[in-house]
């Protein structure tokens, strides 16, 4: 049983500068939703309600966003706005979150090795802060049914083209069913000939304790990082590994042009506002497409 999540979330979001300059990449909103919180509700979605946030500096927005605000309660109950109160206080009642902070900007190994006293002998999950999947079945959950059945940590995955496998970490190995590898490597950005497959790591683990001892045997690499695929890698010498391909589709928010894709697309499945939303997208297409005619 996995009764406990980490998400790491202490990145600078250089990507989004300047809107990242003063609050948390994670913080941005999804219209109306920060995108981290879409990632905690996947927690809770999938029976875990004990998470570790991995944050950093400027990041105490996002502890205040999961903490009670009772003067802003007390002001929504005033106006009677039953629906956005019902709304706070699921955000502030969701979880049992924690903080930890990773004073220095060492890798993603770096931070998952800041949950090994909260984590302690137990298996855990670990969701990156930045990446939305949205599916029937959680994620999260579905690698849970994962390890459950073989006992191995799980890595869920995501076919991509093959002329972009060098942009992921991409793992290989043996098919056990038509959503189950047994892998037998990983490897970060490979060139695409040389690829042992089309499935790409996509945000989501299931990691057993031993990930502990292996971060700690890491070499850094660039900046000074310690990367979780070259842990996982020394992990695999010693344990079975297992990659899940994942039933849903991943929103990477980690770039500006994905995340006004991901706004776009979650907009048009907004009951309050798709229609008019598609309207408007229509007409401004239409009107792009007369100015280049007439051009």
């Amino acid at each position: 049983m996995i009764r406990k999540a980490v998400i790491p979330a202490a990145g600078l979001g250089t990507r989004f500068l300047p809107a990242t300059k003063a609050q948390p990449k994670e913080m941005l909103p999804i219209i109306d939703t920060p995108v981290i919180q879409y990632v905690v509700q996947e927690c809770v979605d999938s029976g875990i309600e004990d998470i570790l946030i991995i944050s950093g500096k400027g990041k105490r927005s996002i502890e205040d966003h999961f903490d009670r605000n009772p003067e802003l309660d007390a002001r929504i109950q005033e106006q009677e706005d039953e629906t956005l109160y019902n709304q706070l206080r699921h955000i502030e009642d969701m979880a049992n979150i924690h903080f930890i902070r990773q004073k220095e900007l060492c890798g993603l190994g770096d931070a998952i090795y800041h949950a090994r006293f909260h984590c302690g002998n137990e298996p855990f999950a670990v969701l990156l802060g930045d990446t939305i999947i949205n599916s029937v079945i959680p994620v999260t959950q579905q690698l849970v049914d994962a390890y459950d059945q073989y006992h191995q940590c799980a890595i869920a995955v995501e076919r991509v083209p093959r002329d972009k496998v060098s942009r992921y970490g991409i793992v290989g190995g043996t098919q056990l069913n038509n959503r189950i590898m047994q892998l037998s490597e990983l490897v970060e950005k490979p060139e695409c000939d040389k690829a042992p497959s089309d499935l790409a790591i996509a945000g989501r683990y299931i990691l057993t304790p031993q990930i502990f001892p292996a971060i700690e045997r890491t070499e850094r690499g660039k900046s000074n990082e310690v990367q979780l695929t070259d842990a996982l890698r020394l992990l695999l010498k010693q344990e079975n590994i297992i990659a899940s391909v994942i039933e849903g589709k991943r929103y990477d928010i980690g770039n500006k042009l994905d995340f006004l894709k991901t706004t776009v697309e979650f907009a048009l499945h907004r009951r309050e506002f798709a229609v008019q939303f598609e309207t408007f997208l229509r007409k401004t297409i239409k009107g792009i497409d007369d100015a280049r005619a007439n051009a």
